[in-house]
């Protein structure tokens, strides 16, 4: 592989605490009670604009948004659970390998300025947010932009990620997917491991596994 895209969101950062209690706040208001998570992640949140107009409706999207960035904002440093463990050690070994890497999300810009001020990754070669895209994943055009940008073979791409969403949208682009067991629940792990190998993704049980992958 010559190209690696990453997911951001529970791939490389444990934002999940922060999201369920940012959107709960959000979007208490408007639905007259606070969700549970359950609630919440039933709706498969891709983005945040997306699952905000699903549940609080599109007449309160401009208010349940600005209410969500500012707690966002105000929550991060309390619920923010940080970079996953290996993380920036693969990310500088893919640097210094001069491998190109990206990202690709479907969080918002406001949302990624605010994460990645505090969360020092680094600079990527090609970074696709929410904000670029027509279509949230699994619609491939976020995978196909950053290859278009970084000009880059799909045959020699490894999009990695912790969702099948993530998973259906680096076929549907041509890239290998590789599916993310570092941030899973005990109690899911090994039903996202089969469904992600059922699809053909390479399974990364530790952020070492991608550079073993690569040989």
């Amino acid at each position: 592989m010559t190209t690696v895209l990453f997911d951001l969101d529970g791939t490389l950062v444990a934002t999940r605490r922060l999201y369920l209690e940012c959107y709960r706040r959000a979007l208490a208001p408007h639905v007259g009670r606070a969700l549970s998570d359950e609630e919440i992640l039933a709706y498969k949140p891709r983005s945040e604009i997306r699952l905000i107009q699903a549940i609080a409706g599109e007449d309160a999207v401009a208010a349940c948004l600005a209410a969500f960035y500012r707690h966002y904002e105000a929550l991060h440093d309390e619920l923010f659970q940080g970079i996953y463990p290996g993380i920036p050690e693969l990310l500088a070994s893919l640097r210094q390998r001069r491998t190109p890497i990206g990202v690709v999300t479907g969080k918002s810009r406001r949302s990624w300025e605010i994460t990645t001020a505090r969360a020092h990754l680094g600079p990527f070669d090609v970074v696709i947010l929410d904000d670029d895209v027509s279509a949230p994943k699994p619609d491939p055009e976020g995978i196909l932009l950053a290859l278009s940008r970084l000009r880059a073979d799909p045959a020699a791409t490894l999009y990695v990620g912790d969702s099948i969403s993530d998973v259906i949208a680096a076929r549907a682009a041509g890239v290998r997917p590789a599916a993310v067991l570092w941030s899973k629940r005990e109690s899911e792990r090994e039903s996202f491991a089969a469904r992600a190998r059922a699809e053909g993704a390479l399974l990364l049980h530790e952020p070492d596994d991608l550079i073993a992958a690569l040989g």
